[in-house]
């Protein structure tokens, strides 16, 4: 799910290959542009969940893919296991859309179990046959393919982070913020929530931990119109994509914008920007 409010996108797959040819006299009149950040796109609607192709980038097959559309970061979102063991890389409530037996993600272990989440791979879509990641393996693979991440602390996660066992609790915020610690110095790492009993947690304990930068630089939602599958064409993004041209563009440095058309936004920035 998109965030609502962001503040956040990459210079133009064109224009960084020189394909975009741009004049000195018009290169000034120009915005400059976006560093852009793609988002899976979720089906809106009655049952998405019967619709849904799962196309979010939560696996290093979905960060090449959204690198080779002109994006320099994604949004991807982080689960947590049962008794907050593991964070995982998914995006649904269940493990709908995977294989196996569909149960939440909250109620399987990792890698153990008759149900274990490990092995299990993706059934539709344009990623079908990848497999789950945990979140670690998930910032590494960002990391090594040059890619910004912005993760989504799912709501399903408060059943281990607001536990009443303290050791339940302990062990589900370990998982979401140790990852972040070890990577402080080598890598840019976001991170947010929209359940609003989560939110004021996650944020005491990112700044308790000094990991302040991570609740900074979000990208700015720049989409007017609704996922669907199949996709509704980007041009009715457009207009939403001009205007956010035209209000951030003129910004001293590149601003970020989120979108789930990352193909399309990139190929639509190609002549707007520089």
């Amino acid at each position: 799910m998109r965030p609502t409010t962001w503040g956040v996108a990459a210079v133009t797959a064109a224009l960084l290959t020189g394909t975009a040819q741009v004049g000195p006299a018009e290169a000034a009149s120009l915005p400059l542009c976006p560093t852009v950040f793609g988002h899976g796109g979720y089906p809106t609607g009655a049952n998405p969940w019967e619709r849904d192709q799962i196309r979010q980038p939560n696996h290093p097959r979905g960060l090449a893919q959204q690198k080779s559309w002109g994006a320099s970061g994604v949004e991807a979102d982080l689960q947590l296991t049962k008794d907050g063991a593991t964070g995982v890389m998914w995006h649904n409530t269940t493990t709908n859309g995977l294989t196996g037996t569909r149960k939440a993600i909250t109620e399987l272990s990792w890698a153990s179990g008759a149900d274990q989440l490990k092995g299990r791979t993706i059934t539709r879509g344009p990623y079908a046959g990848e497999t789950v990641y945990t979140f670690r393996e998930w910032l590494d693979a960002a990391a090594t393919q040059g890619m910004i991440p912005l993760v989504e602390l799912k709501g399903e996660a408060r059943q281990s982070l607001l536990h009443s066992d303290p050791a339940i609790r302990e062990a589900g915020w370990s998982q979401v913020i140790e990852p972040l610690e070890e990577r402080v110095t080598s890598q840019q790492i976001m991170i947010y929530t929209h359940d609003a009993t989560l939110k004021p947690e996650l944020e005491r304990r990112v700044l308790e931990a000094g990991l302040a930068t991570s609740l900074t630089g979000y990208p700015y939602w720049v989409d007017a119109i609704g996922w669907e599958e199949p996709p509704p064409p980007a041009s009715g993004n457009h207009a939403s994509w001009e205007q956010e041209l035209a209000l951030r563009g003129s910004e001293v440095t590149s601003v970020r914008m989120a979108t789930s058309w990352t193909e399309d936004f990139t190929a639509w920035l190609s002549g707007r920007c520089v």
